[in-house]
């Protein structure tokens, strides 16, 4: 969890909030497909750290991380995490998206 953040967090940026998630669990190659889902952009308009952790569990436990994801983060896709009267910041994100993978993996 702490590497997915410090991944995210790192000075220069390398890693979006999606591609964080994947490499802090240590899967380099999720990583690299990952490239295009931070932002907004992952499929659905879903946050991108979501998008990565759902790639690294098991499909049958896909519905309690997302229960888990939106009752911390209020929200399910950026847009609606970022437009909400108090935004959930995206290190925030990518930190629980982390411990859910370490959950459910």
């Amino acid at each position: 969890m702490n590497k997915a953040v410090e991944l995210f967090t790192a000075v220069p940026k390398l890693h979006n909030c999606a591609q964080a998630v994947a490499d802090g669990a240590g899967n380099r190659e999720l990583s690299c497909r990952m490239a295009l889902c931070g932002g907004g952009k992952a499929p659905q308009g879903r946050c991108g750290a979501l998008h990565a952790a759902l790639c690294l569990v098991p499909a049958e436990k896909h519905a309690d991380l997302i229960a888990e994801f939106v009752a911390a983060a209020g929200f399910e896709t950026c847009r609606e995490i970022k437009g909400a009267e108090k935004p959930f910041p995206c290190v925030e994100c990518v930190r629980v998206a982390a411990e859910l993978v370490e959950k459910y993996q």
